[in-house]
């Protein structure tokens, strides 16, 4: 996600990602070990790798560690990954077949994809061109005269510096069939604010002073070490006044729609004109404000910020978000703090790996192309489809069984789960990227123009009709996501593989698996945002008062079972913040399961190796999140991932289920024993 708009880590609100997970450890580094293998991996006879178990320990206890103990006991987290898990292992499968796309693509001259992958490859030219390509954007930086040449600069769409506050066009939540410009406010090189305020981070800010003096240091910034202290203390006065993340996913909070007029009002202190006529936006009159308590907070400290200490942060982050397409020194001193100090990954990841992601990045349905001729099976889309369809009927089916919810918020429920729209695999109409110059000898310029690429496709759109067309993600990438604008669910290629889903595979596996993964995106149209939208996606308000304020103590419930979870000393899952997605995965496997239940058609499912047909589908859920997670990363996610950890995302959602404590036993007095008034139901 792009930092230079926190609408983009507010696009849950619009946009919400299923996220990673995880498989065992021989199959993890099969694409590694052997280039050539870029097949799909399998698990057991079945679908099921029951060696990873640890059967020491009890199910009703952790049945994370039940399914998975061993294998995460045995598992190493390769040296350039934060995390190992099954999404990493697609991930990493899916660079691997990208790698081979790219390489083939590189031996054709006219090759657009072939030649940003070579330009990222070629270390030599890198080097020899060595600070060259940032110097014009660093002379750009000297030459502001004023805080409104500033407010300009940081309007342009055409650098790699930062900006106060962040801009995107998309669909308007209140208005889909329209585009709207949207503003976040930004401003914040540390992941979140909790990095700058609260004294547990204390060492971590201290270090990341020491980075800003370096960097600073490397474009030869004068006064380097006191403009970093000026710089952090600037940025921290910025993280007191920002919104906590939680706070940035309420959906009623963050719709502020305003004129030109109004929004100059909001920004004292800040040329916001001359920002927006930066960004060919001038002649709006319209823009959603996110965090709107927030931007005249920033603007005054703007404002009283003295010019050298903007200039040096405008250098820093300059230097700071090009330091990959840089030479070595700025990748090694970008990655020693950001991904090592930060995350605890103790290697670089080797260049092709993020060439790959690079290219990716800027030309990805342009690759994507490629990568579903190779490697997606045709029928998989049709069974998808079925799938998708038994989930749909299973889900349906609940929200007319609720015994909660009046018959006029069924009714309007019923309509929004008819209108849902199912994308699968690969978009029909590919993106053109036909205005993009793609230049051998010029990496930096590549991703600069790339950017400007990206922002005129969204710029062209203002005035048009919504493209409900479009993919948010590409076929190669291992995830999947709910639009609610669109009220749309999106399942790229690269995700409908094992352990997700096998066509060979066991029924009870396939609906543990990729069920989970259809049910919890269905359930986003659902959760405690996405059920803020109607049908047509509109955000509006289609509950009676009593059933959204049933469904809001029900979540509440919800969310206190996670605040309870204490994952590292003195670090506990954020309720809040992991509502949406925990709401997504508790609903999305009891549909799952209810649909793998009706795909019986009454005959009793088949034992295998001991295993009835429930205790399979539990045991492909839990596999789906067998991960191993560094300690700094998953700190670090504790605090910004709206996604709660993976043994959270087994654990909470099964002791909620009844059909699981009747599948393997669990009773009072295991640890994760909930009485059965205690069990929340909400989908």
């Amino acid at each position: 996600m792009h930092r230079t708009i926190q609408r983009a880590a507010v696009r849950l609100l619009a946009c919400t990602a299923f996220a990673f997970a995880v498989m065992s450890a021989n199959v993890l580094h099969a694409a590694e070990a052997a280039k050539a293998d870029l097949s799909a991996p399998r698990f057991g006879a079945w679908g099921i790798d029951l060696a990873g178990e640890n059967r020491a320990v009890k199910p009703g206890d952790d049945f994370f560690s039940y399914v998975n103990g061993t294998a995460v006991d045995h598992m190493e987290i390769p040296p350039d990954r934060t995390r190992f898990g099954a999404f990493d292992a697609l991930s990493r499968l899916s660079d691997e077949r990208v790698r081979v796309i790219l390489e083939d693509a590189g031996a054709n001259p006219t090759s657009k994809i072939g030649i940003f992958y070579n330009s990222y490859i070629d270390e030599a030219r890198i080097e020899k061109l060595g600070i060259g390509p940032l110097k014009p954007e660093l002379a750009r930086i000297r030459a502001l005269a004023d805080r409104s040449d500033v407010a300009a600069f940081m309007g342009d769409r055409n650098k790699l510096g930062g900006s106060l506050y962040g801009m995107y066009i998309g669909a308007d939540d209140k208005d889909p069939d329209r585009y709207a410009v949207s503003l976040s406010t930004d401003g914040l090189g540390l992941p979140d604010r909790d990095y700058y305020l609260k004294p547990s981070f204390a060492a971590i800010k201290t270090q990341y002073q020491d980075y800003v003096t370096q960097m600073l240091t490397l474009i030869a910034w004068p006064d380097a070490k006191a403009r970093a202290a000026d710089i952090v203390a600037f940025e921290t006065r910025m993280a007191e006044v920002s919104w906590e993340r939680a706070e940035l996913r309420n959906r009623d909070k963050t719709y502020n729609a305003v004129t030109a007029t109004e929004l100059k009002a909001q920004v004292p202190g800040f040329d916001i004109q001359r920002f927006l006529n930066a960004s060919a936006v001038g002649g709006v009159d319209r823009f959603i404000l996110s965090d709107n308590t927030a931007f005249p907070k920033k603007a005054a400290i703007f404002a009283a910020t003295p010019m050298p200490v903007l200039r040096a942060w405008l250098a820093y982050r300059a230097v700071d978000n090009g330091a990959g397409v840089l030479p070595e020194r700025f990748v090694r001193t970008r990655f020693a703090f950001r991904s090592k100090v930060l995350s605890g990954q103790p290697e670089l990841a080797p260049r092709w790996r993020r060439a790959v992601e690079a290219t990716n990045g800027v030309l990805g349905e342009a690759i994507g192309q490629e990568y579903v001729k190779r490697y997606f099976p045709a029928d998989s889309k049709q069974q998808m489809l079925q799938l998708v369809g038994n989930l749909r009927a299973a889900l349906g089916a609940r929200i007319e069984n609720l015994s909660w919810m009046s018959p006029e918020t069924k009714r309007r429920a019923l309509e929004k789960l008819a209108a849902f729209t199912v994308k699968i695999a690969y978009p029909d109409v590919w993106k053109d990227y036909s205005d993009l110059t793609v230049k051998a000898d010029d990496l930096y310029g590549n991703v600069k123009r790339g950017r400007t690429f990206a922002w005129d496709y969204r710029l062209a759109r203002l005035n048009k009709p919504v493209d409900r067309a479009e993919w948010a993600m590409t076929p190669q990438t291992v995830n999947a996501y709910y639009e609610s604008t669109f009220n749309e669910i999106v399942f790229p290629a690269a995700i409908l593989q094992p352990p997700f889903f096998d066509p060979k595979a066991d029924a009870a596996v396939n609906y543990g698996g990729i069920g989970g993964v259809i049910g919890h995106e269905m359930s986003h149209g659902f959760d405690d945002q996405g059920r803020k939208s109607d049908g047509a996606g509109r955000l509006a308000d289609w509950w009676t008062a009593d059933d959204a304020a049933k469904f809001e103590a029900k979540a509440k419930q919800f969310g206190a079972q996670y605040d309870a979870m204490e994952i590292l000393p003195g670090e506990h899952v954020n309720g809040k913040l992991t509502m949406g997605e925990n709401i997504g995965d508790l609903g999305g496997l009891n549909v799952a399961l209810d649909a793998y239940h009706a795909s019986l058609k009454g005959q009793p499912a088949p034992v295998l190796d001991g295993f009835t047909g429930d205790q399979r589908f539990f045991l492909a859920q839990a596999q789906v999140w067998r991960t191993k997670t560094r300690e700094e990363a998953t700190r670090q996610r504790l605090h910004t991932d709206p996604h709660s950890p993976p043994e959270a995302r087994v654990n909470g959602v099964v002791r909620n289920m009844d059909a699981w404590y009747e599948a393997f036993g669990a009773k009072p007095g295991d640890k994760l024993y909930l009485a059965p008034a205690d069990r929340v139901r909400i989908w």
